[in-house]
C-alpha cells in the first residue's frame, strides 16, 4: 500500500503552533487521499483542539496524535473479525459492482478458509455476467472446492437455495455466495440481493452471517457511495478491500468506517491466491507513516 499522505513529511517542517496553513494543508492531504471532507474535518479539528489546549508544538507529538486518531476511527466499536455461526454453515454473501475484483476476492477468501481447515462450498449466483460461473468453477477446481451452479441466466435465488441444500448435506462450515456485479444504482440488482437474503433466511431461519461488499481501493469517493447504497438495501457487515498494492491512497477506509460504521474485514494485496489478510487497523495505520 502506498503512503496515504504523499507529502506528509514535508508538512512537519511547516508546523508552527499558530500557523493555520499547516492545518489547512494537512486537511487537504487527507482529502486528496480519498478521506471525505467531513471525516477529514473531524480528524483535524480533534487534533488541533488537543494541540492548542495542551500547548503542543512538537511535530512528533502531532504525528502521534494523527496516528491515534486514525486508529481510534478504525477500531471504534465494531468487531473486524469474520463471524462464524454456531450452527453451520456460516453464510457469506459477497456483493459489489463489476470490475472491483469480486470473484478473485471470493477465491482468495475460500482458499484462506480452507487453509484454516474449513469445509467450504461456493455458490455461482452471478448468472448474468458472461463467464462468471466458469471463472468461479476454475477457482473451485484449482482449490478443490465444490461450486454449485445452474445454467446462464438462471434464477440466482434458485442457485442459492440449492447451494444451501448442498452445504447442509455436506455439513460444510462455510458457504460463500457470489452475486451479480452491476452498478449500485441498479434497482433490479438490489431487489435480487434482497431476494437472495430472504432465501437464506427462509432456509436457515437467520440472515447471512456476513454480507461483505468488495471495494476497489483505487476508486476513491465513489466507493463510499457504493457502500452506502448496498448498506441501505441489504445491511452490510463489512468490506473486502482490493487492489491495495497499486495506486491506492487508502483514505476511503476511514470514510466508510467513520461515516457508515462498516468495518473493513479483509484486504487483498496481490495476484496470488494467498494474497489476502484480515484487516489490521494498527498495521494499516503504520503503513501510512512508513
Amino acid at each position: 500500500m502506498q503512503m496515504l499522505f504523499k507529502n506528509l513529511n514535508l508538512l512537519w517542517n511547516k508546523f508552527k503552533k499558530s500557523n493555520s496553513q499547516f492545518w489547512e494543508e494537512l486537511e487537504e492531504q487527507l482529502i486528496s487521499s480519498d478521506v471525505s471532507v467531513d471525516t477529514a474535518d473531524m480528524i483535524i479539528s480533534n487534533i488541533r483542539e488537543y494541540a492548542y489546549s495542551n500547548n503542543i508544538n512538537d511535530t512528533g507529538i502531532i504525528r502521534d496524535l494523527l496516528k491515534k486518531e486514525i486508529i481510534k476511527i478504525l477500531n471504534c466499536g465494531i468487531n473486524e473479525k469474520l463471524k462464524f455461526s454456531g450452527n453451520p454453515p456460516s453464510v457469506y454473501l459477497i456483493v459489489g459492482v463489476n470490475g472491483v475484483g469480486k470473484t478473485s476476492a471470493i477465491a482468495k477468501l475460500a482458499a484462506m478458509l480452507k487453509k484454516q481447515g474449513k469445509n467450504v462450498v461456493m455458490a455461482a449466483a452471478d448468472t448474468y455476467r458472461s463467464a462468471a460461473t466458469e471463472q468461479l468453477q476454475h477457482y473451485g477446481e484449482r482449490l478443490g472446492i465444490e461450486v454449485v451452479h445452474h445454467q446462464k441466466l438462471s434464477d440466482p435465488g434458485a442457485v442459492v437455495y440449492d447451494s444451501l441444500d448442498k452445504a447442509l448435506a455436506r455439513r460444510s462450515d462455510v458457504l460463500i455466495i457470489d452475486t451479480a456485479g452491476r452498478m449500485q444504482t441498479s434497482f433490479n440488482l438490489m431487489e435480487e440481493l434482497k431476494k437472495i437474503k430472504r432465501v437464506v433466511f427462509k432456509k436457515l431461519d437467520r440472515d447471512p452471517d456476513e454480507i461483505l461488499i468488495v471495494i476497489d481501493s483505487t476508486t476513491g469517493q465513489n466507493a463510499r457511495h457504493q457502500a452506502e447504497v448496498f448498506h441501505r438495501a441489504i445491511g452490510l457487515t463489512g468490506v473486502i478491500l482490493t487492489k491495495t498494492d497499486g495506486t491506492s491512497k487508502g483514505g476511503i477506509v476511514l470514510t466508510i468506517k467513520n461515516e457508515l460504521q462498516i468495518p473493513v474485514k479483509l484486504v487483498t494485496n496481490g495476484e496470488k491466491i494467498e494474497n489476502i489478510d484480515l484487516f489490521d487497523p494498527e498495521k494499516y495505520t503504520g503503513a501510512i507513516f512508513t
